[in-house]
């Protein structure tokens, strides 16, 4: 197995529950608590911008309405993401990943960037990250980490930026997901916490496939997946877990 080249404990869209998910404002709070490394959802405007939200419609985290993929990125731009969630917030707008990826790599912070595609554009989409990516991260030491259920996005990135790490997402468990794994040259193996066994930890080390769970929020379970040999945790709880003792 490749060195896990990333930090061990990594902030659920920028900052878990305590900020406006995925806005730039979330990055840098999660920074502030200590984390080094942070997940989001990216997808693709109607004009072929990458930005970052997890839903497929506008109305729980943005003043908008309808299918956040039909929004160009200067309406989205103009978008309230941050009302929603507190006061403090009001008028945080919708992240982008290029303004994010700079923010991050300014400050050496490491990104793992979940491909959710709106229906219909998992190909599109997967390639236009990994071309983002691949340039925003062109002359860093550690990529980002591209992540996604759509096998279909992840093999688009693949296609356009092989040397990308990826990782394959799975809320249900598969019994054919290592040799899919195989067969893409997938790097990583992400689950919902309550699929790992201890044995399907071990055939995944056995593999060489590095071991992420989402999302980890109680220590109990944390520290049965430390034990197991995981790579990494993604948590909502940041105030919970101190992530330099991780690392």
């Amino acid at each position: 197995m490749k060195p896990w080249p990333y930090a061990r404990w990594i902030a659920h869209r920028g900052a878990g529950l305590q900020a406006p998910e995925n806005t730039l404002a979330a990055f840098k709070l999660g920074a502030h608590k200590g984390f080094r490394m942070f997940e989001c959802d990216a997808k693709l405007s109607a004009d072929g911008v990458v930005f970052l939200m997890h839903d497929a419609t506008l109305e729980r985290t943005t003043n908008g309405q309808g299918l956040a993929g039909d929004w160009a990125w200067p309406e989205l731009a103009a978008l309230d993401a941050g009302s929603w969630h507190s006061p403090a917030y009001a008028g945080e707008p919708v992240g982008r990943l290029r303004d994010v990826a700079r923010w991050l790599l300014s400050r050496g912070l490491m990104l793992n960037i979940e491909m959710k595609p709106t229906a219909g554009q998992e190909i599109e989409t997967g390639a236009q990250v990994a071309r983002e990516a691949a340039q925003l991260w062109a002359d860093a030491s550690i990529w980002p980490l591209l992540t996604s259920f759509q096998t279909a996005s992840l093999e688009a990135a693949a296609r356009i930026a092989p040397h990308l790490p990826r990782g394959l997402l799975l809320s249900e468990w598969r019994d054919d997901v290592f040799e899919v794994l195989s067969q893409h040259r997938h790097s990583a193996l992400i689950c919902q916490h309550e699929l790992w066994t201890h044995a399907r930890t071990q055939e995944a080390a056995r593999r060489g496939i590095w071991r992420l769970s989402y999302t980890v929020n109680d220590p109990a379970v944390a520290d049965r997946l430390w034990q197991w040999g995981h790579e990494a945790l993604i948590t909502d709880a940041i105030d919970v877990f101190h992530p330099q003792q991780a690392d």
